[in-house]
């Protein structure tokens, strides 16, 4: 009853004084890269949208500084994820990019936002939301109600999702509740300090006090549950092109103490370099993203816990905190005496960029939030689905990153400092995420999706948490929620063969023809003759075939839909490609043409794994008379086959 009396006065004082009451088909919540395509894919739907963001900047991080996509395997990502790709590519004079500028991302989800016709409202946090029944009938911003026959929460924090009562989960579980090995408490190797790094601010001296950053709690067993959360940082940009170059200063609030673990370590450990404690990736234009690198980075391990379920302000001061950490490791590096010399030039070389985050300070202004809450859905993604021990026949979107945790607190073990939580385990192939990972449960809400603060444990969130991913998962999520509405459905309703259907049909949301992607595991359109192996490592989609004797492997593609198509083919990133590799196209199973590709044509700068390699434009027909073939004439190496796409034009 308390509850009641608190929520009554503030939707009777939102209707009071709110400036607009607004109504639409479909609300999301979160203008982050899902946000973005959940509102293009809606309104291709032909439904009203409107995109709710609480800041002034779309796109979230993809927009924000991780211009170095993480990924896994680019066969996972599908749709208009896949097509953000190409539209960065586009911009770089390429078919396909994965790294990219942040600037680049922001106008190119401006694109979508303008094609689509799509209203985003900015600057305006939920505050309240409403409920009748199972249902979320409204919610409420600093000025504006907006009621929706869907909700869709793309933010990074859930809040659209914990405002509207839906359960869910913060931190890690233990393993033994899903049956896992990797969840809970974890004490591991990689991005470890060296044994003997002490911990004290006097070195032996315990009653002088932990160093800055050190927890004094006591490790806990391995796989044990808590509610501790994997560190936030910010994915840095900077450039040491020197017209656009401004220096790196002394930021506000700068501590240098701080600093002190990195200062043991470096004198530990010798480094040659910036990159033992910097994973600095290269952008186009002289630019960087730098991510977390070591044992002690540009994540704030342990300054976090209370995010998640915070207030706007206490959120608000955690980001500075996080922002002012990060300026000032950059500063210390560059600019304290008793940093090694050849590590403070390197490090002057670096400037933020003036044409990046112009509004902001040339800093970004997306922390890298990479795990807040998560919902406790109608199916929780565990360790079994990354692993294909167990799965979904429900898959709307595929993941196929590492199970991987950043570290979660910094601690004393053995009269040593050690980092807890990193946990990277992979070696696994893409496996599909269930529908019933994206919606409530339906005592919860029957009218909403969450297709970033998903269900999933601690550990399988970390597979799945990629920005490719959620774009792909919102656009599943936009097309379930105009099919909801048509069809006057719950989300837990809807038909989902159905959806799959329209998703593979409409992959961009357009009556647009769909590309053609053939893959070695697709038996019934790949023909092998002669010796090839398979292998799975680096290979797009589960495998690839390699073979150093006679034989082809041709594939034919199954044509619904007449037209010209540009085809191309995957080469992974190999060191031991032949002088040339020979192919044959036919358009109708008759006429041949000879093609051949060498090791200079393949163009993997701006990539993150292999690249399409570019056969040609052909016309085909409506038939499966079409085919490539890759053949291993002339060989002076391991020839590789991999996927061929037949790309509209």
């Amino acid at each position: 009853m308390r509850k009641l009396t608190l929520l009554l006065p503030l939707f009777i004082t939102a209707r009071l004084f709110a400036q607009n009451i607004r109504e639409v088909d479909i609300c999301i919540y979160g203008g982050t890269s899902a946000g973005v395509i959940a509102g293009y894919t809606a309104k291709k739907m032909n439904k009203s949208v409107l995109v709710i963001e609480p800041g002034k900047r779309l796109g979230g991080l993809t927009s924000g500084g991780l211009g170095y996509t993480d990924i896994g395997n680019k066969y996972a990502i599908t749709g208009l994820s896949r097509d953000f790709y190409r539209r960065i590519g586009k911009h770089y004079g390429r078919f396909e990019t994965w790294i990219f500028e942040p600037g680049v991302a922001e106008q190119t989800f401006q694109q979508y936002i303008k094609e689509g016709g799509v209203e985003v409202l900015y600057q305006q946090p939920i505050t309240a939301a409403k409920k009748e029944g199972k249902r979320v009938a409204e919610i409420q911003t600093a000025s504006t109600i907006i009621r929706a026959k869907m909700f869709i929460d793309c933010s990074y924090e859930g809040d659209l999702m914990a405002k509207a009562g839906i359960s869910y989960t913060v931190g890690r579980e233990d393993n033994a509740q899903y049956g896992e090995t990797y969840n809970g408490a974890q004490l591991r190797e990689k991005h470890q300090f060296p044994d003997g790094i002490d911990p004290y601010k006097e070195p032996g001296n315990p009653a002088s006090g932990l160093l800055w950053g050190i927890s004094p709690e006591q490790v806990e067993k391995q796989g044990t549950g808590n509610k501790k959360i994997q560190a936030y940082n910010f994915r840095i940009c900077l450039t040491n092109e020197p017209g656009n170059l401004i220096p790196i200063t002394k930021p506000l609030g700068y501590d240098p103490a701080r600093y002190e673990l990195l200062l043991r370590v470096v004198q530990k450990s010798q480094p040659r370099n910036l990159g033992s404690m910097l994973k600095i990736d290269h952008m186009p234009n002289h630019k960087t993203d730098i991510n977390n690198n070591g044992p002690i980075s540009t994540d704030m391990i342990g300054m976090n816990y209370n995010y998640p379920e915070a207030d706007y302000a206490t959120r608000a001061k955690i980001t500075r905190d996080h922002e002012c950490y990060n300026k000032g490791l950059l500063y210390f590096i560059g600019h304290d005496p008793r940093m090694p010399e050849h590590l403070r030039q390197e490090m002057l070389q670096w400037g933020y960029p003036k044409d990046e985050y112009p509004t902001s300070g040339n800093w970004s202004p997306q922390m890298y939030v990479r795990e807040a809450r998560r919902m406790i859905g109608a199916y929780v993604m565990t360790q079994a689905n990354c692993e294909s021990k167990e799965i979904v026949t429900d898959g709307i979107g595929m993941a196929a990153y590492t199970m991987d945790s950043h570290n979660c607190q910094r601690i004393v073990a053995d009269g040593m400092v050690k980092n807890e939580g990193d946990v990277q385990i992979g070696g696994f192939g893409p496996y599909p995420i269930a529908y019933r990972s994206i919606i409530p449960k339906v005592e919860d809400c029957t009218n909403m999706f969450v297709p970033v603060c998903l269900s999933a444990s601690h550990i399988a969130y970390g597979s799945i948490r990629m920005e490719p991913v959620f774009m792909v998962l919102a656009q599943s999520a936009a097309v379930a929620a105009s099919m909801a509405i048509d069809n006057q459905q719950s989300v837990q309703d809807v038909n989902v063969p159905k959806l799959q259907a329209t998703l593979r049909q409409r992959p961009l949301a357009t009556d647009a023809r769909p590309e053609i992607l053939v893959d070695n595991d697709d038996s019934s359109h790949v023909i092998l003759k002669g010796n090839w192996q398979r292998e799975t490592k680096g290979a797009y989609g589960p495998s690839m075939y390699i073979s150093n004797s006679i034989g082809t492997i041709r594939y034919t593609p199954e044509v619904t839909r007449s037209g010209s198509y540009r085809i191309y083919t995957y080469v992974p990133k190999r060191t031991d490609l032949p002088a040339s590799t020979h192919i044959r196209v036919s358009a109708d199973g008759k006429t041949i043409k000879q093609l051949a590709y060498t090791p200079a044509s393949i163009k993997v700068e701006g990539q993150t794994a292999g690249e399409w390699v570019d056969l040609g434009t052909i016309k085909l027909a409506k038939g499966d008379k079409a085919y490539v073939e890759i053949t291993n004439e002339g060989k002076d190496g391991e020839v590789v086959a991999d996927a061929v796409l037949f790309y509209p034009e």
